[in-house]
């Protein structure tokens, strides 16, 4: 499939700004990192998780614990996905129960992957809080989800497409919005 750029939103250091001030917002909210863990959901969250924990770490001296979370057969349009979707591993390094959780996403679109993502995680205990921390939200919700932290919040038409580009899967680090042709 083609797409049209639009318009880049982020390059590489306007994202590490935003991890940055995501890290400082999540630490002061939680006054430190106390029972702090966060799970990037796959696929770019895990990245934009783990650097998120590196900034935490430079700022408190400690870092908190990162997971992942391979949201796929929680996804409500699995159906449609295909016959044989792609699973792959969660990974919670400690027991949920009583955590203080940071959800991590690239992108907060219709609220599904994240409906998704707490339905998995209330398989593994009861959290004390989960938040949400997104790189990009670009609103359209169709559930009532919204994030507790926000790297930049973007307007968008249902037509536009948002796509983060990380150098851990893609040959380049910046946000961009595109158009199918």
């Amino acid at each position: 499939m083609d797409f049209k750029l639009k318009s880049q939103i982020m390059d590489a250091a306007g994202i590490k700004r935003a991890l940055s001030r995501l890290a400082s917002q999540i630490v002061e909210n939680n006054v430190g990192t106390a029972d702090l863990l966060l799970l990037g959901v796959r696929r770019r969250g895990v990245p934009l998780a783990e650097r998120i924990a590196d900034r935490i770490a430079e700022l408190e001296g400690h870092r908190p614990p990162t997971g992942q979370l391979d949201i796929t057969l929680y996804r409500d349009d699995l159906s449609t996905v295909g016959p044989s979707p792609v699973v792959n591993r969660t990974d919670i390094p400690v027991d949920v129960t009583d955590c203080i959780i940071v959800l991590v996403d690239d992108v907060l679109y219709t609220g599904r992957t994240v409906r998704a993502a707490l339905d998995e995680l209330i398989d593994f205990g009861r959290p004390r809080r989960v938040e949400l921390a997104v790189l990009i939200d670009r609103g359209h919700r169709e559930l009532p989800i919204q994030a507790d932290y926000v790297g930049k919040v973007l307007q968008t038409t249902d037509d536009e497409i948002v796509k983060v580009m990380l150098e851990d899967y893609d040959e380049e680090e910046k946000v961009v919005v595109v158009e199918r042709e």
